[in-house]
């Protein structure tokens, strides 16, 4: 394992760990919430509390989905420690956020299901199809784990569709994104590194689903330097 890798699972553990800490301090998954004052008729001013951004249940069960099937191995193939406890780690974590979105009492009323509404199931029919289609090997493990880095690559859709809704962006979400974005541009430079240091080098899957994930980032970047440079709080486009 190089250094570009090992950043790589920080930066994405890193990410996690903010939406569980955003989920674990608010006890929401609807965001920071901003006031606004209006005037009406029958009051001269009147104050409503109108959320900025919310936390998409369908782009954590996509990911949770990500990594249930791309660790299919984990029973069976041994690597290392420090790869099966990341595997874990990932996998559990992935299925706590999911859990408390949509069990946890106070969280899940938080959700609106009727303004996450990117229609995911034709991703997945996609992504599955295309896993069929184009892999490395054609084995059970090896065509779910081609599935897996397809899925992986336009998992956060559906989040950057509900950031856009929003406008503005809370900071903890949007470090949350921007550490996503981070670890698949590591990622990236970790594959290059390995194709010029192994021989025997194929992930090709991989790299070409990885540069398509980091483009569609690219929008949220920008945006997110913006914000940093002009140090105002983060608003993307409708």
């Amino acid at each position: 394992m190089n250094i570009f890798r090992f950043a790589g699972d920080m930066t994405h553990l890193m990410s996690i760990l903010i939406l569980l800490l955003k989920i674990y301090a608010t006890k929401s998954c609807a965001g920071e919430f901003s006031s606004l004052v209006y005037a009406s008729k029958t009051s001269s001013r009147k104050q409503s509390r109108i959320a900025l951004t919310r936390i998409s249940l369908k782009t954590q069960e996509l990911y949770a989905l990500v990594f249930l099937t791309r660790y299919l191995d984990q029973f069976t193939d041994y690597v290392s420690l420090y790869n099966s406890v990341m595997k874990v780690v990932f996998i559990a974590s992935s299925l706590a956020i999911v859990w408390c979105m949509r069990r946890h009492p106070l969280v899940r009323k938080s959700y609106d299901k009727d303004l996450d509404t990117f229609r995911h199931q034709y991703v997945l029919l996609a992504c599955f199809v295309l896993a069929l289609l184009l892999h490395e090997i054609f084995t059970f493990q090896e065509v779910f784990w081609a599935f897996s880095i397809y899925l992986e690559a336009v998992a956060i859709l559906p989040q950057l569709v509900l950031l856009q809704r929003s406008g503005n962006v809370d900071n903890l979400t949007g470090q949350y994104v921007l550490f996503l974005g981070a670890y698949r541009g590591l990622y990236i430079i970790n594959w290059i590194y390995r194709y010029f240091t192994e021989d025997h080098f194929t992930r090709w899957i991989a790299c070409v689903s990885g540069l398509v994930q980091t483009a569609l980032y690219a929008d949220f970047f920008y945006y997110y330097y913006l914000s940093w440079k002009t140090n105002t709080k983060l608003k993307l486009p409708a």
